[in-house]
């Protein structure tokens, strides 16, 4: 069984050579999501809400073309760049992840480029 790329554009597109996300059966990864807007590419969101926001939105159009969404994530792997920022980020993530049963989350503090102040990435298990 091969994997398929998933590319819409829609999404912004991956600074390197990878894909925004990746299929193989019925298990698709989606790349870490960061705030960009896909038509201009600039960064949406001057703090960590609205970006949280973009990020989400970028999310679920990438597992849309996958034949996917937030509901069939049981993975979510969020990066943040500022330990002040996880309890403005939650407030914004229990909004927007959708109805339980939740997807296990891990959060990581790193250094993200200039401005991004978080980026996600979803793994999601298809029926």
């Amino acid at each position: 069984m091969g994997k398929t790329a998933i590319t819409t554009e829609n999404a912004p597109k991956p600074p390197a050579k990878f894909s925004q996300a990746v299929r193989k059966g019925n298990i698709l990864q989606v790349a870490g999501m960061v705030a960009f807007d896909a038509a201009t590419g600039a960064i949406v969101g001057d703090d960590i809400a609205g970006q949280t926001r973009q990020v989400f939105k970028n999310l679920r159009t990438v597992l849309a073309e996958g034949g996917s969404s937030l509901d069939d994530a049981v993975m979510v792997r969020v990066y943040l760049t500022d330990t002040s920022h996880f309890g403005p980020f939650n407030e914004v993530y229990n909004e927007l992840i959708g109805e339980a049963p939740h997807s296990a989350r891990t959060t990581v503090y790193v250094g993200l480029p200039a401005g991004l102040l978080v980026e996600i990435d979803v793994l999601a298990v298809l029926d």
